[in-house]
């Protein structure tokens, strides 16, 4: 299957002290690659659901390069996992096309009214089985 890709822009304020994309920053950029699938394209294709909520149950990051600003961000990103109450993404972020990070998080679709975990839809597990690898 395909893997969605997201172009995402470093900002200075994303370096540490140290002059390297700041650990927890990576966190941002892969949350703007997930909202652009699961906010963006799933609207695009007329699935609102992913809007009315959805929570990360779990980070795993493998940081393998560090970062510099100014640099070139791509997230490519597909479903790992699509399970009854929980699907997993899969990340590799590359920069100036060098794979400097991969990673996982694991989703919860979520009722806001309720505040309890809810069921992944048969229209959420059909969008999603298009990025399933």
């Amino acid at each position: 299957m395909a893997r969605f890709k997201v172009d995402v822009v470093l900002r200075w304020s994303d370096m540490d002290t140290f002059g390297h994309v700041n650990n927890n920053k990576f966190m941002v950029l892969l949350e703007e690659a997930r909202v652009a699938m699961m906010f963006t394209a799933a609207e695009e294709a007329g699935l609102p659901g992913f809007r009315r909520g959805v929570v990360v149950a779990r980070h795993e990051v493998d940081y393998l390069l560090p970062v510099t600003v100014p640099a070139e961000i791509r997230v490519e990103l597909w479903i790992e996992r699509i399970g009854n109450s929980s699907f997993t993404f899969a990340y590799e972020l590359t920069a100036n096309d060098k794979l400097a990070l991969r990673a996982k998080s694991v989703m919860v679709p979520y009722n806001v009214e309720t505040q309890r975990p809810r069921r992944v839809t048969d229209a959420e597990r059909a969008f999603l089985e298009q990025w399933a690898e």
